[in-house]
């Protein structure tokens, strides 16, 4: 028999999935295979958020093998010696399995292909799975990587995605396949109140519903935060329940001027990964130095714990770190004037701002969440690496009325209007009736400070 072994990793979806269509293509039976990777968790641990929403995911991807006669496998354990004893135990000759683009991925490709190439058997790695361009498919003529994101757009756009596959009819598991139990939401502890749910079928109803009811109006409506008229799709991307090549087609079909917004945010997607690719340190070091000598956490420590807390005295900035905390997801202007609040306002080390953010976020994407971080704190791809942005401004701009900022910071709840967005201008006995903290730093001494760590002043 011709057996056949799929590893899943980041792609946990049973449509548009090249390893899966490659592995059941002329095979007699296939392994379904996911590894819970002890490496990657003494790497950093995931979080209770995104632990929970890979249980779901799991639960899903079993169930949508299970709808076509197969089953997950999952193993806990070493990658490589979990992979080889199920490809021992199953006498599989090939593996299929999807290009990662972090140095741990790479890396784990690698000692994987050698062992197998050991024991007399293949792995086949496949690109844009998790992308919907691969990286490095498209490149400036001077690099390896594109460092500006417009010219990427135009290059990318240029490029194409390749077509979508239908998922399997069928997939044949062998029997004798032993399983380690599929981990349970129910089991985790520490998580978000208001955290979603996972799952493959979950992401496919979130998408269609998008596409009748959001995607049109995305341009006109995608910063506005209380109208909260993002897709949400986010996480889904990052555990690959749906497919960017999948989505892209979609949205191009729609033909919008919303669709076509949409698109290029699943550039920016790619677009970071492509950078992440060439340049692995980019996860833990400045893409581009600035010389910075950022405040540690330790060193701002009471600063970092009221940002984290969502307690800072800046009402449109603690309302985005609440919504944080409940629901393990954030609107992206929230997570741009957050960053910018702690980076450069705070002067707190970017990573300081990342690493809570990956503890936290059901989408912690290394790539997107590094280098989004990167971007504002001025160490990455913007070309204005000395912007800031004011969270007052900010503030009456994305939230005019004040509704986001009442939904997170109930004790504001009264104050009408944009007044909300200024607490610390309310007459002296008005202001006492808030039970709301006054501004962790005058945003005039946060610019000054900034400036001259930068050299600017």
């Amino acid at each position: 028999m011709h057996i056949s072994v799929v590893l899943f990793t980041s792609d946990l979806r049973v449509h548009d999935h090249p390893p899966l269509r490659a592995a059941v293509t002329g095979a007699d039976a296939v392994v379904p295979l996911f590894v819970r990777d002890r490496a990657i968790e003494e790497l950093g641990p995931a979080g209770p958020n995104r632990e929970a929403f890979l249980a779901d995911c799991l639960a899903d991807l079993d169930q949508g093998l299970r709808d076509r006669g197969g089953r997950l496998v999952v193993r806990d354990g070493d990658l490589v010696e979990q992979v080889r004893s199920v490809v021992e135990s199953a006498d599989a000759d090939e593996i299929h399995m999807a290009a990662g683009v972090s140095r741990y991925a790479h890396a784990r490709e690698q000692r994987l292909r050698e062992a197998l190439e050991r024991d007399g058997r293949r792995l086949y790695v496949h690109d844009a799975v998790v992308t919907a361009v691969a990286p490095g498919e498209v490149t400036p003529a001077n690099s390896d990587h594109f460092a500006v994101f417009t010219p990427y757009f135009r290059r990318w756009t240029a490029q194409g995605v390749r077509a979508v596959l239908a998922a399997p009819r069928t997939v044949r598991v062998p029997d004798h396949i032993r399983s380690h139990p599929l981990p349970a939401r129910d089991d985790i502890e520490g998580l978000s109140p208001g955290l979603a749910r996972g799952g493959e079928s979950i992401g496919r109803a979130l998408w269609k519903a998008w596409l009748r009811h959001g995607i049109d109006r995305y341009a006109e409506t995608h910063d506005d935060l209380a109208a909260d008229d993002t897709s949400k799709l986010s996480p889904h991307l990052h555990f690959g329940t749906l497919s960017g090549a999948e989505l892209v087609h979609a949205a191009r079909d729609r033909a919008t001027a919303g669709a076509e917004a949409f698109v290029r945010q699943l550039c920016w997607r790619d677009f970071h990964h492509q950078v992440l690719a060439a340049r692995p340190a980019a996860a833990g070091a400045d893409y581009r130095t600035r010389g910075d000598r950022w405040r540690s956490e330790a060193s701002a420590m009471g600063d970092v714990r009221a940002w984290q807390e969502g307690r800072t005295g800046y009402p449109i900035v603690d309302a985005a770190m609440r919504q944080l905390l409940h629901e393990g997801w954030m609107h992206n202007r929230g997570r741009l004037l957050t960053a910018s609040f702690l980076a450069k306002t705070l002067y707190v080390d970017w990573r300081v701002g990342a690493r809570h953010f990956r503890r936290l976020l059901v989408d912690g994407d290394l790539a997107n969440n590094q280098l989004n971080w990167q971007w504002v704190a001025g160490t990455g791809t913007d070309s204005r690496p000395n912007r800031v942005l004011n969270p007052v401004l900010q503030g009456k701009r994305y939230d005019p009325d004040g509704t986001y900022v009442r939904r997170w910071v109930p004790e504001l709840g009264s104050l009408r209007g944009a007044a909300v967005h200024e607490p610390w201008k309310l007459p002296g006995q008005e202001r006492e009736r808030y039970d709301y903290p006054e501004p962790v730093v005058a945003l005039a001494d946060g610019l000054s400070r900034f400036k001259q760590a930068r050299g600017l002043e």
